[in-house]
């Protein structure tokens, strides 16, 4: 290889692991708990809300942070006991510098909010409360299961190679009815 393709190469890789370190800094915080015959799912996702989430919505981009939750139990292959899909979609007006905030669950609206407050628009977009993944009567006594969320940013994929960005958490927790 000659040594200007070596430095190239060199640089590259430092670019590509220099914005894997900034991706690793955002945080996943996830607290199951059980709430009457449901097993519902609060989580903040720490440090998303940063400058190119901000420039991207000033700029009008719709933006929208998407996140799968998972309840799963371990076995020879992992099983899924359930799904919720939810999502937060930022619309920016330039004209009158509003925010209109939609939040879904499973496909459907279940709040819309309008407001100039930058601050409410990050807690929208980064914290969800008490989300139901799973009905109780379809888990075993004593048994150890674990809650895993998936985000995902939109436009915003992070990735030079033109993969979307997603970050994954998980945290165990036992049924004792």
């Amino acid at each position: 290889m000659r040594m200007p393709a070596r430095i190239a190469a060199t640089a590259v890789t430092m670019l590509l692991l220099g914005v894997a370190a900034v991706h690793s800094q955002e945080t996943l915080r996830i607290i199951p708990f059980i709430t009457g015959d449901r097993v519902v799912v609060s989580f903040e996702l720490n440090d998303a809300y940063n400058d190119a989430v901000r420039e991207a919505i000033a700029s009008g981009l719709r933006t929208t942070f998407s996140y799968q939750l998972e309840l799963r139990t371990r076995a020879w292959v992992d099983r899924t006991i359930g799904t919720t899909l939810v999502a937060t979609t930022d619309r920016y007006e330039n004209l009158t510098r509003r925010h209109t905030l939609t939040r879904t669950i499973d496909g459907r609206v279940e709040d819309v909010l309008v407001t100039e407050d930058d601050a409410v628009v990050k807690t929208w977009l980064t914290k969800w409360n008490r989300v139901p993944v799973a009905d109780t009567s379809k888990l075993d006594p004593a048994r150890e299961y674990y809650v895993r969320v998936t985000t995902n940013a939109q436009p915003l994929g992070g990735s030079l190679l033109g993969v979307t960005k997603s970050i994954t958490g998980q945290v165990k927790f036992t049924f004792i009815p």
